[in-house]
């Protein structure tokens, strides 16, 4: 079954948001973006919070006006601040030869639970990144693909703890087109996620599908 406008457009402008943080940047999401919007899709973006931002960005990129691996600057999202945020993390990301040896040690020993994952972030030179622990550490090992491959999994537990956490405060909701939208874009990444935490999150899955459908 091809997926509604509304649908197509949310997942869009998600992607449109985390643009800064995906690996290959512009250059990757792009031609996402041409591909996936007609002009029914390009409809239902104006129509999403800064929508009209994005939906001019792809057109640009359709018509050949625009970059295919970059966006001009005044169509960021948030007005550029998350992209010169990440820049400055990855710029300022180091770690001494003590710091690589800890991390590895804690990374050999990493099992995906929420205390492993405090004690990975409380670590001093994790907190130096702050909310951005997640991306400063990776740029910081990006030299050591030994810990990028170990570090895959930190992400993929954090990432899972707070897809677990938004599907439980969702399905607490009152459901609304807008959000059950919302939560048919994210089904993959909850499929992903979710079965990290065995029946629990089975269980869970089928909730939000139920959700999806239920209007």
């Amino acid at each position: 079954m091809k997926e509604k406008p509304s649908v197509t457009a949310q997942r869009l402008m998600n992607l449109y948001r985390q643009a800064h943080a995906i690996h290959g940047g512009w250059r990757a999401v792009n031609p996402v973006f041409m591909q996936e919007s007609d002009s029914a899709v390009l409809e239902e973006i104006r129509k999403l919070p800064t929508g009209e931002k994005l939906a001019e960005h792809i057109s640009e990129l359709q018509s050949g006006r625009g970059d295919r691996a970059s966006i001009s600057p005044e169509l960021m999202p948030y007005g550029g601040l998350m992209e010169t945020h990440f820049a400055e993390v990855a710029k300022d990301a180091k770690f001494s030869n003590e710091d690589m040896d800890s991390l590895e040690r804690e990374l050999v020993d990493f099992e995906p639970t929420a205390e492993h994952l405090q004690r990975i972030e409380s670590l001093p030179y994790v907190r130096q990144f702050g909310d951005r622990w997640l991306a400063g550490v990776r740029a910081a090992i990006s030299g050591r693909p030994n810990l990028v491959a170990r570090w895959k999994t930190v992400y993929a537990a954090s990432r899972a703890f707070d897809l677990w956490t938004r599907a439980d405060n969702i399905l607490s909701w009152q459901p609304t087109e807008k959000t059950r939208a919302e939560v048919q874009a994210d089904l993959p990444e909850y499929e992903t996620y979710l079965p990290m935490f065995g029946d629990a999150g089975q269980e869970l899955l089928v909730k939000l599908r139920a959700f999806v459908s239920s209007i």
